[in-house]
Order: C-alpha cells, then structure tokens, then sequence
C-alpha cells in the first residue's frame, strides 16, 4: 500500500484516535449491559488494544509502520512504565505472604522457562517447518516477547521485542498466541477459584492465612491510599523519565564499550542499547522500592505507569499485519505445549509443598498477565485480595526482562539443535 492512499498520515492525529479507541474499550469493558459482558467475556480487552490499532492499519485508515509513534512511546515511556511498576515493590508484604506465595509465583516463573525451549524441542521434531525462518523472521526472536509477556508483562514484552527484533509479521502473530493462550489459561484458573476447597482438599493445603493476608493488605491499603497532590504526579514524573533518562545515558556508554570491545558478546544482545535500557531502568526502580519513595505507589504510580503501558500496546497493534496471524498455526501448538509445562510443573510443586490453590492460581496469572489479570483472579476469591495480584505481579515485572531474556537465549539454542 502506497504511503499516499492512508487516511491518516499525521502522527498527533493518529495518537488521538488511537486514544480514543483505548477509552471506548475501557468504557465498553465497565458497561454491565448483558452484550458487552458476553463480548469481553469471548473477546477479552487486552486483545482488542491490540488489534483494533491492527485492523485500522491492515484496512489503510493509518500507516502504523511509518509512523513515529511507536519508536516515541517505546523510548520514553516504556523505561518510565518499567520504573512506575517496580517502585510499588513492597518488600515486607511480599515477606508477609508467607514464602509458599512467593514459591508458587517463582515456580511459575521456572516452568515458563523451561516450557519455550522443550516447546519448540518438541514442535520442531515434529514439524521443522512450523520453526522455519531466517534473519528477523527467526520464530524463537517472536518467542522471546511472549517469554517476557508470561513472565512479568506488556512492558517486559516490548523490552525483549526491542532487544531481539522480530519481523512485524511475526510479532502479529506471537501477539495472538500469547492472547489467546493465556486467555485460555485464565478462564480455566477463575473456573477453580470456585471450586478452590475441593482443590486445597486435593492439595491436602492449609488456606487459613490467606485470610489473615486478606485484612493484612484492607487495613494497609485503607490506610495509606490518599488523593494526590500536584506535587506528587510531578515526583512520579520525575521517578519514571528521570529514571529513563539515566538509564538511556548510561545504556550510550555500555552498550558501545562492549561492541567495541567484546564483540563475542553480541550474539547475547549485550551490545544492544536498548537492552541496557531496559534492564538498567527496571534495577533503578526495583532500588527506588526500597527507599521511602515507594510511598509514591499509593498515590497512582502504577497506575501513571499502566496508561503509558496501553498507550504503548495500541502503538505495537497498529504495526500488526492481521492477515500473518494465520499463517502459521504450528505456533498455536508451541503456545499450548509451552502453557501445559508451565501448569504441570506448578501443580506438581504446589501439592508436594501443600501450597493452596490460591497462592497457584495468583501466582501462575501474575506471570501470564501481570497485575490487571492477577488481581482479577485474585478478586475472584475474594475483592479484598486483589492487591496480592498486583504484589506478585509487580515482582513479575520486576524479574521479567531478566528471565525472558534467559528463555530467549535457550529458545536460540535449541532452534539452533534443530
């Protein structure tokens, strides 16, 4: 499609109407009317941030691929997410969840490390070509995005996108493996929250102090929640592109030094700046969580910080070429295999160490969806337990870029077995 025959060319157009397209999902998503519930319920919004921005680009309403936008919001913004996440970490609440949370949400972290090499071990003994690819095209450059998505979140993924640069092509379709396989994963976990006493029976768990951690985190949250002042959205400010900024100047230095200097450690993306980038901003944020200024959470930073997220996502959708997403349905298999090692491994170490179904289910979602989805099925056991979603998901976020990048390298490996 020639750039001329776009609709709309202009970049501050095209982010206005890619904003108001996020506001109507969100407010779709709040309606209770009974379509909109079925819809959400088959559709989840995630997705739609995605492919809504994907269809108006495959249907010429805006170029996504030449637009300015996403190489803007992916500099800026997303370092300022990963900081805005990672400065909520509460360190003692986390302790006092008790270690059988942190265990189970850690396990889960492990299975999905060791579930994308075996995966596409096993889908490629079967069908070579499902892995098939050179340069950008390479499938396991794809699959480290989802890595970082099903270990810490949508920032984490755009990280690992950035360092490890798949085709367009194929990052639509690993967008729709990572949705809709995770999708699956959580509609089956919100199913067993209602039968969670069967499975702590199974589990042979005590799910008594998760009671004791539900008034815990009311009585905490009650407590300190406050309306903030200006004063405080400008320190937030402060906190995410301050922290971006360090983390690009010194990203400038490190990531030249080791091209020029250690060459061999380019196949490892250490001399990717953005690589630095990342990693350096969510360290930044993850020592910023131990100093007062954590506090700043409890005026909105995660919540300062997951609009830059979706500004984000609605800027990868509108590069997405909806028509690849079903060219290569092998994918699907390798999401699938991926996810029930994952699972298998969880619930085997959740019944051998008697960890209730809770602290799993929790656990599991704070890597597959970061804190939305995690405190969703968090609140599915009870409303007031949903920040223990966000707690465990922001320690996801926190080790996200780290693990996925791990995942990725072994996933490299074993393509290269094949």
């Amino acid at each position: 499609m020639q750039t001329n025959s776009f609709m709309i060319q202009n970049d501050a157009s095209i982010l206005g109407l890619l904003m108001v397209v996020l506001a109507l999902i969100f407010y779709t998503a709040s309606l209770q009317g009974k379509f909109w519930q079925r819809l959400y319920n088959v559709i989840p919004p995630l997705l739609l941030c995605y492919f809504i921005p994907g269809l108006l680009n495959s249907f010429g309403v805006i170029n996504g691929v030449e637009s300015q936008l996403y190489p803007v919001v992916s500099k800026y913004f997303l370092p300022a997410c990963l900081v805005l996440f990672t400065l909520g970490m509460d360190w003692h609440s986390l302790i006092r969840l008790g270690p059988k949370a942190i265990i189970a949400m850690l396990t889960g972290t492990i299975g999905i490390i060791i579930g994308g090499p075996l995966a596409i071990l096993v889908v490629g003994s079967i069908s070579p070509d499902t892995l098939a690819g050179e340069g950008a095209d390479e499938v396991w450059r794809g699959l480290a995005t989802i890595a970082g998505s099903w270990i810490g979140g949508g920032a984490n993924q755009t990280a690992l996108k950035e360092v490890f640069q798949p085709s367009d092509r194929l990052f639509s379709q690993m967008i729709a493996v990572d949705v809709l396989v995770a999708e699956l994963w959580m509609a089956l976990l919100i199913y067993g929250a209602g039968v969670a006493s069967r499975i702590d029976t199974l589990f042979k768990a005590n799910a008594q102090p998760i009671q004791d951690v539900q008034n815990q985190l009311a009585n905490q949250q009650f407590e300190n929640e406050r309306t903030p002042k200006m004063k405080e959205y400008i320190y937030l400010a402060a906190m995410g592109f301050g922290a971006s900024g360090l983390a690009h100047f010194l990203a400038d230095i490190i990531a030249p030094y080791i091209g020029n200097n250690y060459p061999a450690l380019t196949k490892f993306s250490l001399s990717s700046s953005f690589f630095w980038v990342v990693t350096i901003s969510t360290t930044i944020g993850i020592l910023l969580s131990t100093t007062p200024l954590r506090k700043l959470e409890f005026v909105g930073a995660s919540k300062i910080g997951s609009v830059f997220l979706y500004v984000l996502i609605a800027t990868i959708g509108m590069q997405m070429d909806l028509k690849a997403v079903m060219d290569n349905p092998g994918l699907f298999a390798i999401g699938i295999i991926w996810m029930s090692v994952h699972a298998i491994i969880l619930i085997i170490v959740c019944r051998w160490l008697k960890i209730p179904f809770f602290f799993m289910a929790v656990g599991s979602q704070a890597n597959m969806g970061g804190s939305a989805s995690a405190s969703v099925v968090a609140a599915a056991f009870h409303p007031s337990l949903a920040p223990v979603g966000v707690l465990l998901a922001i320690l996801g976020y926190a080790v996200g870029t780290y693990g996925g990048y791990i995942t990725a390298l072994l996933m490299q490996w074993v393509s290269g077995m094949i």
